[in-house]
């Protein structure tokens, strides 16, 4: 990194200069009986070539060291110019270069996930987006949060999400979600607003506080309402009510690092020899250990645990219970040939 060898170098001039500094002040009081002070005020003005008086006549082995000090600092003040320019250079065009490549990641971004703010909820769908490969790109007025958590490997904006030109900079136009956690359900409504009008086909879901900003967040064209206190309230109650079917279910993970997860397959593109198939005729459990606990048709109607006799057609949907590598054979099936 240019940041980073700029940084060494400069420390490495900052010491050669407290040396040159030391030398000066341990020169004086040794040859020429100084107070330390005076030391000090002779060792600036002289490297500083400043030209006061001198605090006292100096003898001749004073006046040799005077002259090997001048000539010493030339060249370490020198050095230690050159090194501190470099570095504020380096570091203003480290700056302009990371903006630009952020700015071209950005515009090349598409099929990606925006989350506008950077809170607890933010963190978390984050940490399930990463698990799970997706790119996606952060929004939050906190840069330095931002920063320690992301760091440069993910892009993010600094900026108000409720702002068309900041949806704009993420590149709103080709995404495929939207997540806005705000914490103001009023924000989260504005910024459903911009989204649809900038993205007529982009999947919202929105965080919501109250009961009553459900509606009115559906009306803007939010796809999914979440309340987390409805969330976590009601799984409390479940754990006390049902509690081994609720830890039988949290070994159900959709988390990405989990052994077994829950996974959707959409099957937009069909290879011929599976379209129009029952389950039993493609033969997915037999071919992946995977099981399907569920299915969408195109309707939007959901089948729980479809029969053997289920026929898979084109814009369907498949929910599969499996290890990852029971996953990745299913999805091998439902894209190549059946």
């Amino acid at each position: 990194m240019i940041v980073e060898g700029s940084k060494i170098k400069l420390i490495y001039a900052l010491i050669l200069l407290i040396l040159l500094v030391s030398f000066g002040i341990s020169g004086f009081m040794i040859l020429e009986s100084f107070t330390f002070l005076e030391a000090i005020y002779m060792t600036v003005i002289t490297i500083s070539t400043v030209g006061y008086g001198e605090v006292h006549e100096l003898t001749t082995s004073g006046q040799i060291f005077t002259t090997i000090l001048i000539l010493s600092s030339l060249g370490v003040l020198a050095y230690v110019v050159s090194i501190v320019a470099t570095h504020l250079f380096e570091g203003q065009l480290h700056l302009i270069l990371s903006g630009y490549q952020k700015k071209s990641r950005l515009k090349k971004m598409e099929n990606h996930i925006i989350i506008c703010g950077f809170g607890r909820n933010g963190q978390q769908a984050v940490v399930e987006l990463k698990a799970h490969g997706r790119k996606f790109v952060v929004i939050d007025t906190n840069k330095n949060l931002l920063y320690q958590n992301l760091g440069t490997k993910h892009p993010f904006i600094e900026g108000d999400a409720t702002q068309d030109e900041i949806l704009e900079q993420a590149n709103i136009h080709k995404a495929t979600a939207l997540i806005t956690t705000l914490p103001n359900d009023a924000d989260n409504l504005f910024v459903a607003l911009s989204a649809r009008s900038l993205n007529p086909n982009v999947k919202i879901i929105s965080r919501a506080s109250n009961i009553s900003s459900e509606k009115k967040l559906k009306t803007a064209g939010v796809n999914n309402v979440v309340m987390p206190e409805k969330v976590g309230g009601a799984h409390m109650a479940y754990l006390v009510a049902r509690p081994d079917i609720i830890e039988f279910m949290d070994h159900l993970s959709v988390q990405g690092d989990s052994p077994i997860n829950l996974e959707e397959i959409i099957c937009e593109q069909l290879p011929k020899e599976a379209i129009n198939k029952s389950i039993d005729e493609i033969g997915v459990r037999r071919k992946t250990g995977a099981n399907i606990i569920g299915y969408k048709t195109p309707e939007g109607e959901y089948v729980i645990n479809p029969s053997p006799t289920t026929k898979v057609i084109p814009n369907s949907k498949i929910f599969v219970l499996g290890t990852k590598e029971q996953i990745a054979l299913m999805r091998d099936i439902f894209h190549n040939a059946g």
